[in-house]
Order: C-alpha cells, then sequence, then structure tokens
C-alpha cells in the first residue's frame, strides 16, 4: 500500500510538473476547466487555442498543463472573423437577392487559418537506444515513440538530469525510469529488465541507465516518453533525425 501512495504521489507530480506561475499570454489549467470557458474568459475562439496549442483532442485537457492564450508572433486569432462571417447572412431575402448572395460569399481566411505547427521543444535529446521505432506518438493512444532492439540493449540517458523515480510501481510501464532535466522537461524510460541507476542521483547525457527487456509488455522494447509541465510531447521533435 505505501508503494503505491508513493507512486500516486510520483503521478501526480508529474502531472503536475511546472506550477510555478505562468508568463503573460499563457494560462495553466485548473481543476474543472473547460477549454471553452477558458477561450471565452480569455476572448478567444476554441479553435485559436487549439491551433497554437497543436491539440490533438480538445476535450482532452489535463490540470496543470500550460496553454497559450494569446496569438504567438506573426498569427491572429480567428474569433474576430468568425464573428464577421456569422452575421448579416439571413437578411434580403426578397428584392435584395444579389446582395444576399454577396454577404454569404466566404471572405478570405486569416493568415494562420492553416495548422501551425508546435515550436520545437527547448531541450535536446539524443537517442535512449539504438533501435528500430515501432510506434510513433500521436498523442491520444500513443504518449510517446516505441523503439525494439535486443534484450539487454543499453538504454542511455536522452539528456543530463536527475532520477526522480526508478522502479516498477506503476502498472503498464515495468522497470521504469523518470529524469528530470529541468523545471520543465521530464524524459520515462519504461519496460526494462533492469536499472542501472537509484532515486536521486545525477545521471549525464549518454550515460547507460538501464537495459533493454519486456517487463510488463509482451515484445522487448523501450517506452520512451518526453514532458512538458505535465504533459506529453512529441519526443521526436526534440531527437535528431534518423
Amino acid at each position: 500500500m505505501i508503494k503505491r501512495l508513493a507512486c500516486a504521489s510520483l503521478l501526480a507530480l508529474v502531472a503536475a510538473c511546472g506550477s510555478a506561475p505562468v508568463g503573460p499570454g499563457f494560462y495553466r489549467v485548473e481543476r474543472g476547466d473547460t477549454l471553452s470557458q477558458i477561450a471565452r474568459s480569455n476572448r478567444q475562439s476554441v479553435q485559436s487555442i487549439v491551433r497554437w496549442n497543436n491539440l490533438t483532442n480538445p476535450d482532452s485537457i489535463e490540470v496543470g498543463q500550460v496553454l497559450r492564450v494569446v496569438p504567438p508572433p506573426g498569427a491572429a486569432s480567428t474569433s474576430g472573423a468568425l464573428r464577421s462571417n456569422g452575421g448579416g447572412g439571413g437578411s434580403g431575402g426578397g428584392s435584395g437577392g444579389g446582395n444576399a448572395s454577396a454577404s454569404a460569399t466566404p471572405r478570405p481566411a486569416p493568415a494562420d487559418s492553416a495548422p501551425s505547427a508546435a515550436p520545437a521543444p527547448a531541450i535536446s535529446l539524443i537517442w535512449p537506444v539504438d533501435g528500430t521505432v515501432i510506434r510513433r506518438f500521436d498523442g491520444n493512444n500513443s504518449k510517446g515513440i516505441d523503439i525494439t532492439a535486443a534484450p539487454g540493449t543499453p538504454v542511455v540517458a536522452a539528456a543530463t538530469g536527475t532520477v526522480v523515480y526508478a522502479g516498477n510501481g506503476l502498472r503498464g510501464y515495468g522497470n521504469l525510469l523518470i529524469l528530470k532535466h529541468n523545471g520543465e522537461y521530464l524524459t520515462a524510460y519504461a519496460h526494462n529488465r533492469a536499472l542501472m541507476v537509484k532515486e536521486g542521483e545525477s545521471v549525464r547525457r549518454g550515460e547507460k541507465i538501464a537495459e533493454m527487456g519486456d517487463t510488463d509488455t509482451d515484445r522487448v522494447m523501450l517506452h520512451f516518453e518526453l514532458r512538458y509541465q505535465g504533459r506529453s510531447i512529441d519526443p521526436s521533435r526534440a531527437l535528431p533525425p534518423r
């Protein structure tokens, strides 16, 4: 029971990572918040906030998650465009038919209407294992990337950091390591057969921290996650291309 409570506390720490005040133009999600409430209180459209934060599921925001609520440099909110396109379309049903048709003509979309890529993470990682990627991040069913290789293949720290968890108390992850790199970024390494470091230890980028295995999974693989302020983000955006 004590081990489970400790693991639950760790998960809360991971989810709430980065609880310091956020800067102007950003908002930290609180319990009970919805995206529409956040958009309304900041006088933005839900579509704009989804685009600025590269959200894959607007109905799945997490407590502690930090959202941009003002346009990024060079972009504009679509809230004004939505209001301008939404009015005046129903008037002039008789002799004014030509004007009604003109008013219903879609106006040019604002410059930022195309989906914009999320900014690259402000952390540089190395590949934690030499293997083949068999599953990539999608933000919903996959919160990281899965890499397969031979049993016992060395797993290395993707960046310099401190071990904040080393154990097997989190169901579905097997033998798991979590490294904290600064106040905003964590990396997680799951399904190892052996852990080479302990909680509280400092590790260097490229240092061996584990050996690949198949604990709590049906094949030998490393499940690798990158978290920014408690939210899973695509680790491949911080990794060198292969």
